[in-house]
């Protein structure tokens, strides 16, 4: 399975386009974020990047009209249901780009380390995840809690599936967009970056990691919790080791994009509306 897998994946890098024709896409994930953005997008590379796609869960406070504020063409998507791998399904079904980034709104992941993972992509890897454990990467915000359970649950990743992997729980990554449909991301919470490194490894891609530092939250209070995410992310890992390629069927995520007087409207006619590429975030 892993042979025909590669197969394929190298086929379709046939039409994969070099480095100054590849569009990019960053999703990002909100729920209640607004104080953070300002943060997050004063960082952004945006002379490298095609679009940005704001995932929000219905925030209750101004997360959608800050981000207007600080870049008007970005694309807002509302989430079709709850939890992280919810809004990350959602992105990347509407993201438009040759490459797709995944980055936290919360200022945690640093967007000035974009261009290091699509090195990566474009020296040959399919998908980039960031490590905070390897030479060159770190953390300030893990908990020694934390810290312990992701040792234990990237232990088990790597035993069962014959991984090297440094990291497994963290949400900094970027791959290909033809690769999508080997991620076919059907979990809601913070056990995606769990399914996702694992269906990434199960089909053989070509993975890299890049050394990350991750950052401590700006504002706000993280939605994580150890026990509880940590048992549904080894449930994951379990599910996943037993469990059936055939049996797992593409999710389609109901999309809903917001255009710019906040309509909720299809993906195509907000195409039809807003210009592709990005603007000057200035």
């Amino acid at each position: 399975m892993k042979a025909i897998h590669a197969a394929q994946v190298k086929a379709e890098q046939i039409t994969r386009p070099p480095r100054s024709r590849a569009r990019i896409s960053v999703v990002i994930p909100t729920l209640n974020e607004a104080a953070n953005l300002p943060h997050v997008f004063e960082r952004l590379p945006f002379e490298e990047l095609f679009e940005i796609i704001l995932v929000d869960g219905h925030s209750s406070d101004d997360t959608i009209e800050i981000a207007r504020q600080l870049y008007p063409p970005i694309r807002v998507v509302l989430q079709d249901g709850k939890g992280k791998g919810n809004a990350l399904a959602c992105g990347f079904a509407a993201a438009r780009g040759d490459i797709i980034v995944m980055l936290d709104a919360d200022g945690s992941t640093d967007p000035r380390e974009i261009p290091a993972y699509v090195d990566a992509l474009f020296a040959g890897a399919d998908f980039a995840k960031g490590s905070r454990f390897m030479d060159g990467g770190g953390s300030v915000d893990i908990t020694p809690l934390r810290r312990q359970g992701n040792r234990f649950l990237n232990g088990t990743v790597n035993a069962l599936f014959g991984t090297r992997y440094s990291d497994l729980c963290y949400g900094y990554n970027a791959f290909w967009s033809d690769v999508r449909p080997t991620l076919n991301v059907d979990c809601a919470g913070f056990e995606v970056e769990t399914l996702i490194n694992v269906r990434v490894a199960k089909a053989g891609l070509n993975v890299a990691e890049i050394p990350s530092v991750e950052h401590e939250r700006i504002h706000g209070v993280s939605k994580l919790h150890p026990i509880r995410d940590g048992l549904r992310v080894l449930r994951t890992i379990l599910k996943e080791r037993f469990a059936r390629r055939e049996s797992q069927v593409a999710q389609v995520p109901n999309l809903r994009e917001l255009d710019s007087r906040g309509r909720a409207v299809s993906p195509l006619d907000a195409l039809n509306e807003q210009p592709l590429g990005l603007a000057s975030a200035g």
